[in-house]
């Protein structure tokens, strides 16, 4: 008893310290510091919630920029099966998904020859990603402004707008949130 009393003690001071403590310590400074991110980084609009900045979403209409597909289903982001599809380049299920993404991409845009960028064919290594390249925004430009009966001019400074440099200058790519972008889109014919 001498020595179990002790342990037990230490036991319940330590749970109580790692298991409310400091969790409620953490989300305390994640919500003061960080509100928007800690929130999820929500979008919304009249009330309606349409998204988050840091998650993608599907879109498959050809008026909107495609997201980067998503390793948690063909074209669904599920939060929930977050992860990259660990096929490797000899995968045939691999070569099978790039071939319908391209036949998609293909069919969306027939008179589009340009090579097709990556991104717009692979998943990202959490499935998640909002971003896309400004070449995979490029590349779908034409198609958008033919679908939406406005001149590639009136998208461009759209695209350049929602496009994000590295962070800090050295972390990350040039990157274009997809659904700040499209939602931008759907109030310029507003």
């Amino acid at each position: 008893m001498k020595i179990l009393r002790p342990l037990i003690g230490s036991f319940i001071v330590l749970s109580a310290i790692t298991g409310i403590v400091y969790p409620l310590a953490v989300t305390g400074v994640g919500k003061v510091a960080f509100s928007d991110q800690a929130g999820g980084s929500l979008i919304q609009q009249e009330g309606k919630l349409l998204g988050s900045r840091l998650i993608g979403q599907t879109f498959s209409d050809p008026k909107y920029f495609w997201s980067r597909p998503s390793a948690s289903g063909t074209f669904s982001y599920n939060g929930l099966a977050s992860g990259g599809a660990n096929q490797g380049p000899t995968n045939p299920a691999l070569k099978a998904a790039l071939e319908d993404r391209i036949k998609a991409l293909h069919e969306a845009d027939p008179t589009n020859t340009r090579a097709i960028p990556v991104d717009l064919v692979t998943a990202s290594g959490s499935g998640l990603d909002p971003h896309i390249s400004p070449a995979a925004a490029e590349y779908q430009l034409q198609r958008v402004a033919r679908v939406r009966g406005i001149a590639q001019e009136q998208i461009r400074p759209l695209l350049e707008k929602y496009t994000e440099s590295a962070q800090f200058g050295i972390l990350g790519e040039t990157r274009v949130n997809v659904l700040e972008l499209n939602l931008a889109l759907d109030q310029l014919k507003k």
